[in-house]
């Protein structure tokens, strides 16, 4: 393992970051180390992949996103920095170019898709529900098509349940009276009860609302009945997140935006090192002094003055080393609980479902880029169509569909165990069982494993205040990212605790609060999204 040292006699160094994590968070902050001060970032990912729960993996030519990421940001300094690292595109892409299709807002002046590797592409946001065997808009909208799948009876009891919850507010102690107070109790019911349990393993009383504070925002019946209104009669208003129409996209997929990144931090001087797990975190007179750092059965340790972390918060805590750590920190970090993910892909000739909706798609294909699946009957949580995330993910766009099958799981459940072969059986015949694929239509699979993709809001996350307190006494350590902060952030919202924590640390900031309350404020809320 060969890496650059701090060296103090350098004048173009001033110190030694060592940066937990290449996802989103720690490599926006190895970036923009070099972009603002003069501190030599290193990053270690214990793993060999770049950009975290945002990679894309490749298989025979296809390319994954796991977890689906539309770039979406209503921070101005977000949507720079990705245009600064890739352009807009200027020229259609290849879909748009079989369908001939007209009207997207391209760059004036900027890469074209069909030669240029470098670009972002305009994307339309389709994503619908699929229960009752049928296809609902997501979020729910209030169109004929919505009450004709419902039927009469449960179209009434949502309107008189809605009213109900608007006179009768309930406090929002748990993530189902926050769901409740938003739409109802009949709509929960149908639409958010089952799939929220289905996604975390826990049901909806059991689960804060502080997640649906994060992730749902301002979307509600009330919600949906503005935008509606406001587009009847061309009113330019501020969209919440889930309503919004078009997003851009890397090329290929949101890795290639990382590994990008990653590149740039190499031919800028900053180092990264893959397959490297910080084992060890030193600290002294409440400083972090050094990590251990293993790689291939060689431990090397290696002097900080910085040490930022994306890692889960559980293996931060056990990882220090050189100060008593309370038993109570200890025991909150150590039980912290996670949901991981695993995903199917599958190489399919078609799909059964065909395009039932105004977008003009290549062979009548269904528009979506994702569908939640809520039938009681299967497992799969939400399905993605990659075709229409970027024509360019699937090595052969013509003639054949590469759809991912995503599955909410915890590490060592069932699921989790289940053998691969087996797995990729059950999903297949699961999408058939909902007449989604036809199983003589699967021509490959593959399945991987993510842990730990999800921060959980049950059990000990309500007393990890404590864990804060005890972590922000530290003072040159910085949690930042999804799993460094143990919250359900957005990409942007990881990116942003990066740039905060390189602003504090240029403008020798004590206070870390500002880090901490990315994505918490209700203002921010209303400003900031995915």
């Amino acid at each position: 393992m060969t890496l650059v040292q701090s060296d103090k006699k350098n004048a173009k160094t001033i110190g030694n970051a060592v940066i937990a994590g290449a996802g989103p968070a720690g490599l926006t902050a190895a970036y923009e180390f070099l972009q603002q001060t003069d501190i030599h970032p290193v990053v270690f990912e214990s793993t060999s992949a770049i950009g975290g729960i945002s990679q894309t993996v490749q298989y025979k030519g296809n390319r994954m996103d796991i977890g689906g990421h539309r770039f979406f940001s209503k921070s101005k300094t977000i949507m720079e920095w990705w245009n600064r690292l890739m352009p807009l595109q200027s020229k259609p892409a290849i879909d748009d170019i079989l369908l001939n299709k007209q009207g997207k807002p391209f760059a004036t002046e900027g890469p074209d898709p069909e030669t240029d590797d470098r670009v972002m592409l305009v994307r339309h946001r389709v994503s619908r529900i699929f229960f009752l065997r049928s296809f609902f808009d997501y979020p729910i909208s209030l169109k004929l098509g919505t009450f004709t799948n419902m039927g009469l009876w449960r179209t009434f009891c949502s309107g008189m349940d809605y009213f109900s919850a608007q006179i009768h507010k309930r406090p929002e102690t748990s993530l189902e009276n926050f769901y409740i107070n938003r739409f109802g109790k009949t709509l929960y019911k149908l639409f958010f009860e089952d799939y929220t349990e289905k996604v975390w393993g826990k049901h909806p009383r059991e689960l804060g609302a502080d997640w649906g504070s994060q992730r749902v925002k301002g979307v509600s019946v009330l919600a949906v009945l503005k935008d509606m209104f406001a587009k009847k009669i061309g009113y330019n208003h501020t969209t919440e997140t889930s309503l919004i129409e078009q997003f851009i996209y890397p090329k290929y997929g949101p890795g290639q935006l990382w590994e990008t990144v990653a590149n740039e931090i190499r031919q800028t001087g900053g180092e990264l090192h893959t397959q490297s797990e910080i084992k060890k975190i030193h600290v002294n007179a409440n400083r972090v002094t050094s990590v251990d750092v293993e790689k291939e059965g060689e431990t090397i340790n290696i002097v900080c003055d910085y040490f930022l972390s994306s890692m889960p918060i559980k293996d931060l805590v056990a990882a220090i080393d050189g100060i008593d750590i309370p038993a109570d920190v200890q025991r909150i970090a150590g039980n912290l609980p996670y949901r991981d993910f695993i995903t199917v892909g599958l190489l399919v000739k078609k799909m059964k479902i065909s395009n039932c909706t105004k977008i003009k798609t290549y062979q009548n294909r269904p528009p979506d880029t994702w569908i939640y699946i809520q039938e009681r009957d299967v497992r799969i949580g939400r399905l993605q169509i990659f075709n229409n995330w970027s024509p360019y993910l699937v090595k052969d766009y013509e003639h054949t569909m590469w759809i991912g099958l995503e599955y909410f799981c915890t590490e060592g459940d069932d699921l989790w165990q289940m053998s691969e072969d087996e797995f990729i059986t059950m999903a297949t015949n699961e999408l058939a069982r909902i007449d989604i694929i036809d199983k003589n239509d699967v021509l490959d699979a593959v399945q991987v494993k993510i842990k730990k993709a999800y921060p959980s809001y049950f059990g000990t996350y309500y007393e990890l205040d404590k864990v804060r307190l005890f972590l922000d006494g530290i003072e040159n350590l910085f949690c930042l990212g999804r799993n460094g902060q143990h919250r359900y952030n957005n990409m942007d919202h990881s990116m942003l605790t990066a740039i905060e924590t390189v602003r504090n640390i240029k403008e020798n900031r004590k206070d870390k609060s500002n880090i901490w309350n990315i994505n918490t404020e209700e203002e921010y809320h209303e400003t900031t999204n995915k």
